[in-house]
C-alpha cells in the first residue's frame, strides 16, 4: 500500500455552489488536517459547476478551483475522481450523475428526489461500473441514519422504522403547538426565517419526507418500493384546534414517515408467513412521553426497531450548510479510503420490488373530529355509524357550540383505514356532519 506522501489527492468536481456547496468548501479547508489523518489523502476541488459565472458569491472560491457552466467539464475531466452533485432537481442531476458514472467517476449526492424517483437505474449503473454512489446527506442532513442502516445495523432485521423527516413541517407544527399559531401564520413565519421555500409544496404536502422514506425503505429492507405507490398526506391546512384537542388527550401531532413489517398468516410454504411492508407519510398523533413527540423546531429524528439491537433513536439537524456538508464530506472520505462500493447495502444489482400492504388494510387507532348539530341523539347516531363498521370508541370530548356546530372529538381502538373511512362516509350520508370529518392515525 502506498504511503501518505505518495498518494494522489482526491480531486473533486463540485456541481452546485449554493448553501451546501459553500459549506463543503469551508469544511474542506477547516478540517483539512482531520481529513488527512483519517484518510491518508488530501482533498481538493478542481472545478465547480454553476449556472452564472458572473454572479456575486459570498463564499470565496477554493484555492485552485475553476468555475464552469459546462457539466462535461466535470464528468469528462480525467483528473477528477469524484463528482459531488448538489444542484438538486431531477432531470439535469440525472444526466450529470449518469454521465459521471459512465466516465468512471465516483458520485456523492444529496439528491433524495432523484434517488427516490429514478434511483434504480443509477444504482444499477454504479454496480455495473464498480463505482461508489453515496448519499448520506440525502436523508436527515447530519443524522447518520443511511450509514447506520448500511453498516452498523447490517446484521439486524429491521421490523419498523419511523421518523420526522422534514424540518419545515416539524417547525410549523412545533410553533402551532407551543405558541398557538394557526397554520398559515406558522408557515409564513417559517418562510421569513428561511426554513420554508416561497413555494412550500414539497415540505408541507409531505413529498420531501416521502423521498427520504423511499431511500430508508430500500436500505432497511433491500427492496425497491415504487415512489408512485407510496401513500402521502401532508400537513397543509391542519387546524390549530386539532393540535389543541390532541394535547388534551396527551398527544402531539407530527408529520411521520413510517415503514413496518406486516407478516401474513403462516402457511406450509412459509412457516413465518410472507412479509409485506406498510409504508407511508402522514400526520399522526404521538404520545407526549415518546421521544418523537419531543422533537421540536427544524430537527429531524428516526426511530429504528430491529430484532437484535432493539429500539434505536437518531436525532439531529436535518438541513443547513454545515450539517449537510458534513454528511457530504463523510461520504467523500469513504471514497478517499477507496472503500468497496456498498451503495444499496445489498450485493444484488437488481433488488426485488416490495410486497405492499394496501393503505385500506392499515391497522391503527384513530383521532377523529366531527362537527355536528347540538341536538338530541346525534352522539348516539355517530356511535352507531362507528359500530356498524366494527369500530370501538376509547375516549371522547364534546365541546360547546362554536357556531358551525358542536365539535365531537374521540379516540378509537384499533381498526382498519377502510373501516374508518366507511364509518365517516356513513355519518356524512346520514346528514350528521356539518363539515367534512378530520381524522389522523395514532402511533
Amino acid at each position: 500500500m502506498s504511503t501518505f506522501a505518495e498518494r494522489k489527492p482526491l480531486t473533486i468536481g463540485l456541481a452546485g455552489f449554493g448553501t451546501v456547496g459553500g459549506g463543503l468548501a469551508r469544511l474542506l479547508e477547516e478540517n483539512a488536517d482531520l481529513v488527512r489523518r483519517r484518510t491518508g489523502r488530501d482533498m481538493c476541488i478542481r472545478r465547480i459547476l454553476v449556472r452564472d459565472l458572473e454572479k456575486a458569491r459570498q463564499i470565496p472560491l477554493p484555492a485552485g478551483a475553476e468555475l464552469t457552466t459546462d457539466p462535461v467539464a466535470l464528468t469528462d475531466d480525467p483528473d477528477i475522481d469524484v463528482v459531488v452533485e448538489l444542484i438538486g432537481g431531477i432531470d439535469h442531476a440525472r444526466v450529470l450523475i449518469d454521465r459521471a458514472l459512465e466516465q468512471g467517476k465516483h458520485v456523492v449526492t444529496a439528491n433524495k428526489a432523484l434517488l427516490a424517483e429514478e434511483g434504480l437505474a443509477l444504482f444499477q449503473k454504479a454496480a455495473r461500473k464498480g463505482r461508489i454512489l453515496r448519499y448520506e446527506a440525502s436523508v436527515a442532513g447530519a443524522v447518520p441514519v443511511v450509514e447506520a442502516l448500511k453498516e452498523s445495523l447490517a446484521g439486524n432485521r429491521v421490523t419498523s422504522l419511523m421518523g420526522i423527516l422534514n424540518g419545515t413541517s416539524n417547525y410549523i407544527l412545533s410553533e402551532m403547538g407551543s405558541n398557538g399559531l394557526d397554520f398559515d401564520v406558522a408557515l409564513k413565519q417559517a418562510q421569513e426565517k428561511g426554513y420554508a421555500e416561497a413555494d412550500p409544496t414539497l415540505d408541507i404536502d409531505g413529498f420531501d419526507a416521502a423521498h427520504k422514506l423511499i431511500l430508508l425503505v430500500r436500505l432497511a429492507y433491500g427492496v425497491n418500493y415504487p415512489y408512485a405507490a407510496l401513500p402521502v398526506r401532508g400537513i397543509r391546512g391542519l387546524a390549530a384546534q386539532d393540535i389543541g384537542f390532541a394535547r388534551e388527550f396527551g398527544y402531539r401531532i407530527k408529520l411521520i414517515g413510517q415503514v413496518r413489517e406486516v407478516r401474513s398468516p403462516a402457511g406450509e410454504d412459509c412457516p413465518e408467513g410472507p412479509v409485506r411492508l406498510e409504508a407511508g407519510v402522514f400526520p399522526a398523533l404521538v404520545h407526549h412521553t415518546y421521544l418523537l413527540a419531543r422533537v421540536g423546531g427544524v430537527y429531524n429524528a428516526v426511530r429504528v426497531e430491529a430484532n437484535a439491537a432493539g429500539a434505536l433513536f437518531f436525532h439531529g439537524r436535518g438541513a443547513g450548510d454545515l450539517p449537510t456538508a458534513g454528511a457530504v464530506l463523510a461520504d467523500l472520505m469513504a471514497v478517499a479510503r477507496e472503500e468497496m462500493p456498498n451503495n444499496t447495502g445489498y450485493v444484488e444489482e437488481d433488488l426485488p420490488t416490495a410486497a405492499i400492504v394496501p393503505p385500506e388494510e392499515w391497522r391503527s387507532c384513530y383521532y377523529v373530529r366531527v362537527m355536528v348539530e347540538d341536538a338530541p341523539g346525534v352522539l348516539r347516531d355517530i356511535s352507531g355509524c362507528m359500530a356498524a363498521e366494527g369500530i370501538s370508541v376509547a375516549q371522547m370530548i364534546q365541546k360547546a357550540d362554536e357556531g358551525a356546530g358542536v365539535p365531537l372529538v374521540f379516540m378509537t381502538h384499533e381498526t382498519t383505514a377502510k373501516a374508518m373511512s366507511d364509518a365517516l362516509q356513513r355519518a356524512e350520508a346520514a346528514g350528521l356532519l356539518r363539515e367534512p370529518a378530520v381524522y389522523y392515525r395514532v402511533l
